[in-house]
């Protein structure tokens, strides 16, 4: 029997994302994406084309666009954290979530972004690709808490779908209720029940 090959150190390694660097600049990164050798996938990211793009990979391509600084002390929430688990459209803006703890007054300024200052549980957020996410309970009870119905739905249904989140209805309708009183929690309470009568 022939041992199988072992890969050669000299096969290049093609990276998952590209981004503007001491590489290629933003304009190279551009005009291989019209040419069709990259895929655009969030701000200046761009993925190798046969690469799947994964909830990881997107993360890291919010990642890139949010400044190191303040990285740590931001969580990738809403319809942002929908998109990243692949729920959802490419936001205009990133939704970023910040814990009470931090100054949100600080952060201000630092990126073309939504701020919403919350209070976040340990269980509430995850890590993925470099970037702090809200876990997709959280960000299920976010979307019917805080986006319109017409745009929360479709979100909604889609992170339901996919088995690999694990958020059921029941335990969303249970963890939007356990809510305190906040502004439009009878508006979600009713686009759940939405979602409860169409499946």
């Amino acid at each position: 029997m022939v041992p199988a090959a072992a890969p050669s150190l000299l096969e290049p390694v093609i990276p998952e994302l590209y981004s503007p660097s001491l590489i290629f600049s933003w304009n190279e990164l551009q005009s291989m994406a019209f040419d069709g050798i990259l895929l655009p996938l969030y701000g200046k990211s761009y993925a190798s084309p046969g690469i799947a793009v994964t909830h990881r990979l997107r993360a890291r391509a919010a990642a890139l666009t949010v400044p190191e600084r303040i990285r740590t002390k931001v969580v990738a929430g809403r319809l942002t954290a929908a998109w990243i688990y692949g729920c959802a459209k490419p936001p205009e803006h990133l939704s970023l979530l910040v814990d009470a703890k931090h100054r949100i007054s600080s952060l201000r300024g630092s990126t073309a972004c939504s701020l919403h200052e919350v209070r976040l549980g340990q269980m509430d957020v995850v890590s993925l690709g470099g970037m702090l996410v809200s876990s997709p309970l959280r960000t299920a009870a976010d979307i019917a808490l805080h986006v319109e119905s017409d745009r929360a739905l479709p979100a909604l249904r889609r992170l339901l779908d996919k088995e690999d989140l694990g958020v059921r209805l029941r335990l969303l309708t249970l963890a939007v209720e356990a809510v305190p009183r906040v502004p439009h929690k009878r508006r979600a309470l009713e686009t759940l029940s939405q979602l409860a009568s169409q499946s």
